[in-house]
């Protein structure tokens, strides 16, 4: 990331929805770091990875909202004199959306636009990075997925979070609120929710291996992914709130070359110097979301911004172990 990015952030006031969430701390630990004025809005509902100890060492250098996104008159309020807004909050797990998805309808869909609103009423000058996800793309008909590649969501979640990504990008064209949107691949490492197994793969891998028990790996093991480490994608983020040229625009994250479940797997073994892992066979509330082998072309958010993965996944995921054996006791009960 240039000096010019760096800069740009110094004394912007910054506000990060779902603030206190695996990617919304690290956003904010990388923005006080710049300088920047940040306020954190989260609802603190307990099943999305709200964790007040994802901000320790920054927590007298930010302010905290607690508040939901729902909550049309504290957004009113909230979006006033900003200068730019990440917007992170959402309810990720696809199980979830299917066993909820009024719920889900409400987090991902309606309180997009109420958020939009309050910016068009109270602050039309602000600035708008969305978090969407690849999930909206549901199984692959060619790899890598590209931003042309069809939408055919295979569950509720993603149904809803291209409903608010679109809103996203109308309101940019209609009513000239700067808005971009990343749709984001399996980010993982530190401060990421570890309490359950909804909210990815990753984490729950990890998890199992420090506690010492054999991971459960659904299917053959040979699924392939693309996973993004945390720090990249932080830079992903500054990198779309400073450049005004992809206003707009909606931009895949990804890496290459893709990996395989069995080998994150076994690099986690490796990393930790003892583990186990089993092939069971597909849940059917599981399966029938599936989406396969999945990985994406990042090349159109690359070639306008230089923006490439730097954290290779055995660094990552090496990283990833040694906080968690170092910080479980915050993240999940004994």
């Amino acid at each position: 990331m240039n000096d010019k990015i760096k800069d740009f952030y110094r004394n912007k006031k910054i506000i990060i929805t779902g603030g206190l969430g695996f990617i919304g701390s690290n956003l904010a630990i990388a923005l006080v770091d710049l300088g920047a004025i940040i306020t954190l809005i989260d609802s603190m509902i307990p099943e999305y990875g709200g964790n007040l100890y994802n901000i320790k060492g920054i927590e007298n250098k930010v302010n905290l909202n607690y508040s939901d996104v729902r909550d049309e008159h504290s957004m009113n309020f909230l979006v006033r004199g900003s200068d730019l807004m990440f917007n992170l909050a959402g309810q990720v797990s696809h199980i979830d959306s299917m066993k909820d998805p009024y719920a889900d309808l409400e987090i991902n869909t309606r309180s997009q636009l109420s958020i939009l609103e309050a910016c068009r009423k109270h602050n039309p000058d602000i600035k708008i990075v969305f978090a969407s996800t690849r999930q909206i793309y549901g199984k692959p008909e060619y790899l890598p997925v590209d931003e042309k590649h069809p939408l055919k969501p295979t569950d509720v979640n993603g149904i809803n979070k291209m409903a608010g990504e679109w809103y996203h990008v109308l309101y940019n064209n209609i009513y000239h609120i700067k808005t971009v949107c990343l749709r984001m691949t399996n980010t993982y490492g530190p401060r990421l929710l570890m309490k359950h197994n909804k909210q990815g793969f990753i984490g729950w891998f990890v998890r199992q291996i420090i506690e010492g028990k054999e991971i459960r790996i659904f299917g053959d093991g040979k699924q392939l992914r693309d996973l993004n480490y945390i720090d990249d994608v932080v830079e992903a983020l500054l990198v779309a709130g400073y450049d005004d040229f992809l206003n707009g625009k909606i931009f895949n994250l990804g890496n290459s070359p893709p990996i395989s479940l069995e080998e994150i797997v076994k690099i986690l073994i490796k990393k930790n110097g003892s583990g186990s892992y089993c092939l069971v066979p597909f849940p059917e509330e599981n399966k029938k979301i599936d989406i396969g082998d999945y990985y994406a072309s990042y090349t159109a958010f690359k070639n306008v911004t230089g923006w490439e993965p730097k954290i290779t996944y055995e660094e990552g995921l090496q990283r990833m172990l040694f906080y968690y054996k170092e910080n479980w006791k915050h993240y999940w009960e004994e």
